[in-house]
């Protein structure tokens, strides 16, 4: 069965994963905040990430670049004349609607026809200032990606790295966007969490050979999340719909609950971006060749990866339902090294004590030696398994009487449900073999 958006909001509500941002004032459209299952599932989804594409390889560098950038940043970049949507504004009940979103022959909030005007060009960008007084106030912008801030630290990196060609710097950050209609829950906001990677290439090098590789390691990633590949499709931008900096764009998309969406972006931006900051900066942005050649400016490769895109993805594949003992169960089918809880301890009674005492040893134990682990003596055992079901925990070990006559203890797999019984010196060796 697959899950409706209703299924996935639902469970991310009351299982902490994820909150209407600012929800006690009325909620702010297109804010949420993780809660604390959703702030570990995020750290789990952005740890895969670091791992897949920067300490397992010698050509990537880490960095973290401001969120403010001043205005110059976006005028180089194009993004302050180029980095609009075309939007349409309905007469009679006065919604906004991008224009290529919808048929601007009937508006979709209120039914009537012919309510559009033409289409006008709307900015996405979040502009502030800085200064005492409003008059002298410096103009800047929240950025609308984390790009920019990769290009404007290029000669940092290789001044202080000298890194051989081709390489690539990533980083993790917030970016800001003024959606006029955020929706479909995290997928379409305000502020959100952005994965990127600018690869620097030799402008000779074939850029389709590693365009086609970097398409693969995207692929990759998303199958070692846990996200369905069976519900994955490239989608090639026509040339009508490229970003202006873009020579070839190709996204991966996934069948969401609400329809067929981007989840990941790679596109060839050749030298646009070094090119533009080197003429506006007034800074020289090119490569030497160690070998004595001829400087050049690089071009660029950009994968480019959503966070909240991703997570939405990551649950939307590991919700399930089935039936167990005639009752419909659901759980998250989370890989083990995804889930945000690893393992729960529960004791099968919590007014034994030496029941409690027990199990808080091995509990403590498992801490240390795992780090996600979750105590549970809430309920009796059958609701403690659905509710560790619904989070996606893994495995869940329970301390019992026979545990305290013979040391061992009884291991559940969320997923088949089964039940065995493992000497507690055991458990570690058992747990580590599936995965953890």
């Amino acid at each position: 069965m697959s899950a409706s958006l209703e299924d996935i909001v639902s469970l991310a509500k009351r299982r902490g994963f994820i909150y209407q941002g600012s929800e006690i004032y009325g909620g702010l459209a297109g804010t949420w905040d993780y809660g604390p299952l959703g702030v570990m599932l995020k750290q789990n989804i952005q740890n895969v990430w670091w791992e897949h594409f920067v300490r397992e390889r010698d050509d990537m560098y880490p960095l973290d670049s401001a969120i403010l950038m001043p205005e110059k940043v976006w005028e180089a970049s194009g993004h302050l004349a180029g980095f609009n949507d075309p939007m349409v504004v309905c007469s009679n009940c006065h919604s906004i609607f991008r224009a290529d979103q919808i048929d601007t022959k009937k508006c979709p909030n209120c039914g009537k026809e012919k309510t559009f005007g033409k289409p006008r060009q709307f900015n996405m960008m979040l502009k502030t200032s800085f200064g005492v007084v409003e008059e002298d106030s410096i103009a800047a912008y929240l950025r609308p990606e984390t790009a920019q801030g990769i290009f404007t630290n290029f000669k940092n990196v290789v001044d202080s790295f000298q890194p051989d060609i081709p390489f690539g710097i990533a980083q993790i950050g917030k970016a800001f966007r003024n959606e006029v209609s955020p929706r479909d829950f995290i997928f379409r906001d305000r502020e959100m969490e952005m994965m990127e990677i600018e690869y620097f290439i030799d402008p000779k090098a074939d850029w389709q050979k590693l365009f086609d590789y970097w398409l693969d390691q995207q692929k990759e990633y998303l199958e070692h999340i846990g996200v369905n590949t069976s519900l994955i499709k490239q989608f090639e931008h026509p040339d009508k719909d490229r970003s202006h900096y873009s020579q070839r764009t190709v996204d991966w998309e996934f069948e969401y609950p609400f329809g067929r969406k981007e989840l990941t972006g790679l596109a060839y931006r050749t030298d646009y971006d070094l090119s533009a900051h080197m003429k506006h900066s007034g800074k020289s942005l090119t490569y030497q060749p160690k070998n004595g050649g001829e400087p050049f400016v690089p071009h660029v490769l950009e994968p480019t990866f959503g966070v909240e895109r991703l997570v939405l993805a990551a649950l939307t594949s590991a919700y399930t339902e089935d039936e167990i003992g005639g009752e419909k169960r659901i759980y998250l089918k989370l890989p083990e090294h995804i889930a945000p809880v690893k393992v729960a301890v529960f004791p099968l009674l919590k007014n034994k004590p030496e029941l409690v005492k027990k199990a808080r040893e091995v509990y403590k134990r498992l801490k240390a030696e795992i780090g996600n682990v979750m105590w549970d003596d809430n309920g009796n055992i059958g609701k403690r398994y659905r509710r560790q079901d619904e989070i996606g925990t893994p495995f869940a070990v329970t301390i019992d009487f026979d545990t305290l006559e013979d040391d061992t203890v009884t291991l559940r797999d969320r997923d088949t449900t089964e039940q065995k019984r493992y000497k507690l010196d055991a458990l570690h060796d058992e747990l580590h073999s599936k995965g953890l």
